[in-house]
């Protein structure tokens, strides 16, 4: 970076605030997260089990198109590579942790507050699956939606809620937001 782009005073605490707004997102998605995984684990947890992860037949019908059921998923969105073995705990992690970084630095460069939320609710997300597969080898999934026995979804957690809403506002602030670009003129 040349001395002329480097940050001066006001922009560095200007880049303060947006990482420290969008971490905040982060944090209480991760808190939240864990949180919620934390409850399902203690409501599933069968009488005389200590380990994790532990298998459970418990289905909790919450609304007539939501159940909380039990799933561990070793793989990724959808389950897939659900059945790769010990190393995905390890790919997927530093995965995470390369593009959260990049996630980070971007927030660094924005003072968009919808930009700022979408990529809060997106690393939060990932740091709360991160957590999950660091503690027991596979993510807790347990939000299962459906139409009666129509099932279009598989299993969630409020982690990937986080991770596809933070998506989807990324989605919509490039199609709608109003800005002015000076790409093509450097």
């Amino acid at each position: 970076m040349s001395r002329s782009r480097m940050p001066t005073g006001p922009r560095i605490a200007e880049m303060r605030k947006s990482v420290l707004f969008g971490l905040g997102v982060a944090v209480v998605v991760a808190l939240l997260d864990q949180f919620s995984k934390w409850k399902i684990l203690v409501a599933f947890r069968p009488d005389g089990v200590t380990g994790t992860p532990f298998s459970s037949f418990l289905r909790i019908d919450v609304l007539p198109i939501l159940d909380f059921v039990l799933t561990w998923n070793r793989g990724v969105s959808f389950g897939m590579g659900n059945d790769a073995g010990g190393y995905n705990v390890l790919f997927f992690t530093g995965l995470a942790v390369i593009i959260g970084a990049m996630l980070v630095a971007w927030m660094a460069r924005t003072t968009d507050r919808l930009v700022l939320l979408s990529l809060g609710l997106i690393v939060g997300g990932a740091i709360g699956n991160v957590i999950d597969r660091l503690r027991f080898g596979a993510v807790v999934d347990f939000l299962y939606v459906h139409i009666g026995a129509f099932d279009w979804w598989p299993v969630f957690n409020v982690a990937d809620s986080a991770v596809c809403i933070g998506a989807a506002l990324l989605v919509f602030d490039s199609l709608f937001a109003k800005r002015d670009s000076n790409m093509n003129t450097q």
